[in-house]
């Protein structure tokens, strides 16, 4: 049994639940708040599986596995059917630069610890901090957006073709934080396709937020 420390609102953690689905694998669910108890993710016993503190992390054979993107990709190896990332060499690529995207260029500055940062050091408002997450997720979406119109995003009802892969595996859980955010997806409509289709879907429809045990 594969057991996955989640937040239902952290998008680190519906990456995997949405890989976990696709491939069918059956895993644990065990909560860890990000704001109760100042953080469950400081305390001890969480920080003595992750040191760095930070979601999500899965327990698998002995084994204990940080990163998000670094669990996907050891998902895509132990378990490939089906595949999270088809195609040649090159569409691998496209899809994996899809993904890094947002793990890299998006997420990285709105996590939760960077808002507390802006507040604690510099005294930023609420409205300050969503202003800070609505720039860089529209900064990142537009580029997201232009790259899906070119030869090699789409056609289909995904980033990349007619099946799910690691870019929208990536991507579904983003667009859920804009909208949180406030950002509408009008100026993204190649964006707003791929997420309103896999919202239809059970494997994606399961990892959502709302759909958790720990949902408030």
């Amino acid at each position: 049994m594969l057991t996955l420390h989640t937040y239902f609102r952290s998008s680190a953690a519906y990456r995997v639940r949405i890989a976990l689905n696709l491939k069918g694998l059956p895993y644990e669910s065990v909560p860890v708040h990000l704001v109760r108890d100042g953080g469950q993710h400081h305390q001890p016993a969480f920080k003595a599986l992750n040191p760095a503190e930070l979601l999500p992390v899965l327990q698998t054979e002995g084994h204990v596995l940080t990163q998000s993107l670094s669990i996907l990709e050891y998902l895509e190896e132990r378990y490939p059917t089906p595949a999270l990332l088809p195609g040649t060499p090159e569409q691998r690529a496209f899809i994996r630069s899809l993904a890094l995207d947002v793990a890299c260029e998006i997420h990285p500055v709105n996590n939760l610890r960077v808002l507390q940062h802006l507040t604690t050091a510099f005294g930023a408002t609420d409205e300050q901090r969503r202003q800070w997450v609505q720039h860089w997720i529209r900064t990142g979406f537009a580029a997201i957006e232009q790259r899906l119109a070119g030869p090699a995003g789409l056609p289909g009802p995904f980033c990349v073709g007619e099946q799910a892969t690691l870019a929208d595996v990536v991507l579904i859980p983003q667009v859920f934080n804009a909208l949180r955010f406030g950002v509408t997806l009008e100026h993204y409509p190649r964006i707003e396709r791929v997420w309103t289709h896999c919202n239809q879907l059970p494997a994606f429809e399961a990892a959502s937020p709302a759909r958790q045990g720990d949902a408030e």
